[in-house]
């Protein structure tokens, strides 16, 4: 089997991610055995970068920081 399309159709047989134990979310990767979200797996503190921590524009706040 080649790389191309018949390999990428088989894609979709197996979820990647389930739900994470520390944060709720469906981000954490099985095989990797990390969230994408908060870090759990890899580092003991919530992972919390600094783009996280603004105000989203479109919240009446005009996109101005907390």
């Amino acid at each position: 089997m080649g790389k191309g399309t018949p390999s990428k159709g088989k894609k979709n047989k197996a979820a990647s991610h389930k739900t994470c134990r520390r944060c709720g979310h469906h981000s954490y990767h099985r095989s990797k055995g990390e969230c994408a979200y908060c870090g759990f797996g890899v580092t003991a503190k919530i992972r919390q970068p600094g783009w996280r921590n603004r105000c989203r524009p479109f919240d009446g706040n005009k996109g101005f920081y907390r």
